[in-house]
């Protein structure tokens, strides 16, 4: 018998990542293709990155496909840091004609819950069937994804709490340390102050940090002040690709 696979694509602000995924292992097949996210990052030119793609490795099944925005049955109803026009877009549906599959075969949902899925099933979620555990990516944005008792509460968006007056992702993000050149000792006060920010209202058991800069992990995660364990994503920025391949083949629409 083969190895189960599947096929994610994972949609960021900076970049486009995909390629057939080892659902068993719950780790790339293949090594991913990115492409920069087009400016400006309207639905029809990411659209075309994906189909690029896709019709790179010669993939005919289901894809799965991750958005930076509140995703419900197949449309996008925000759009963090990505263009604007995808409000109200069915992605799903545009992405399916794209690729010329039937809507069913197409799975899209938000990327931070995609990555969660990942670090729950086959990462550091592991084993954590019960209390409340919240996965924070850190890139672009703070994408967020909650899970209680091992079940997702899609739709998150944690990253947009007010924080001293700012949306929190304008101050901890990734981007932010890079923009402002940052050292990590200088950006992870920002970091803290946002998870205080976040344990102001929610009491988790665990936070597991994702995003690119999880593969540093060592340098900043022991420098926070932080009432919960923080601990790192183990699938690191392949997170969103493992977990929208995933939810295509096992959940159609999440």
């Amino acid at each position: 018998m083969g190895t189960a696979r599947g096929f994610g694509v994972d949609i960021g602000g900076s970049g486009i990542k995909g390629c057939p995924v080892d659902l068993d292992g719950g780790v790339l097949a293949e090594e991913r293709m990115r492409i920069p996210t087009p400016h400006p990052s309207t639905p029809d030119a990411v659209a075309d990155a994906v189909a690029e793609i896709v019709e790179k490795f010669g993939w005919t099944g289901p894809v799965g496909v991750t958005l930076p925005c509140v995703v419900k049955e197949g449309t996008a109803h925000t759009a963090a840091n990505i263009d604007k026009s995808w409000i109200g877009t069915d992605a799903q549906t545009l992405f399916a004609e794209r690729l010329g599959r039937d809507r069913g075969e197409v799975c899209v949902l938000n990327d931070a819950d995609a990555a969660g899925m990942a670090e729950m099933s086959v990462g550091t979620g592991v084993g954590r069937s019960s209390g409340l555990v919240v996965v924070l990516t850190f890139g672009t944005g703070i994408g967020s994804a909650m899970f209680i008792d091992g079940k997702l509460i899609p739709n998150t968006e944690f990253g947009h709490i007010e924080v001293d007056g700012h949306d929190a992702e304008t101050q901890a993000a990734a981007s932010v340390k890079d923009n402002l050149e940052l050292t990590y000792p200088e950006w992870a006060p920002r970091v803290s102050r946002y998870i205080q920010a976040l344990e102001s209202f929610l009491w988790p058991d665990l936070i597991i940090a994702g995003g690119g800069v999880s593969k540093k992990a060592h340098k900043w995660l022991p420098l926070l002040e932080a009432r919960t364990p923080v601990v790192a994503a183990a699938l690191k920025n392949d997170a969103g690709i493992v977990g929208a391949a995933s939810a295509a083949v096992t959940s159609g629409d999440v």
